[in-house]
């Protein structure tokens, strides 16, 4: 009888310990993700195309009210032509970041993303607040990419 209090013991003692490892290694997701987004931010408003399709997975999938549903090719397309207009000068503010939720190899966040145009020879700016969802997925190599997105201009 002992013997098995002391083996339930030790369980009870050993029982909290995944969930702190969990905890730890979903915070460390928390971070990866949103130095994702900073990243993103940084090479966007660099103009650098060569990496701005880098947050978004082959297999992304997003919705823009309005717009009917597109895919990885088309966002890539877009931000491209975006970054090579020379009429216009778009820049991103790095996102608010309301939420992460972080449930295995999956992240949620909940976000606003704040986009200003500028055109080329104008003291016109526009600005755009784009509240949103997007879904990461971490990548066999530990870094993170969005696989589908919904957002919408207030």
């Amino acid at each position: 009888m002992r013997r098995a209090l002391a083996c339930l013991g030790l369980l009870a003692l050993l029982a909290p310990v995944p969930a702190v490892a969990d905890a730890a290694a979903d915070a460390a997701a928390d971070r990866a993700i949103r130095a994702a987004l900073e990243r993103w931010t940084v090479d966007f408003n660099a103009g650098r195309a060569d990496r701005v399709c880098a947050l978004f997975s082959p297999v992304l999938r997003y919705d823009y009210r309005g717009f009917q549903e597109r895919g990885f090719e088309e966002i890539c397309d877009l931000l491209k032509r975006s970054l090579a207009d020379r009429t216009r000068r778009f820049s991103y503010r790095p996102p608010l970041v309301k939420e992460v939720i972080v449930a295995g190899d999956l992240g949620v966040v909940r976000l606003v993303w704040t986009l200003t145009v500028r055109p080329v020879g104008s003291s016109e700016v526009f600005v755009s607040r784009e509240p949103g969802m997007d879904v990461f997925r971490r990548q066999p190599d530990g870094g993170w990419t969005i696989v589908r997105y919904i957002a919408y201009e207030e």
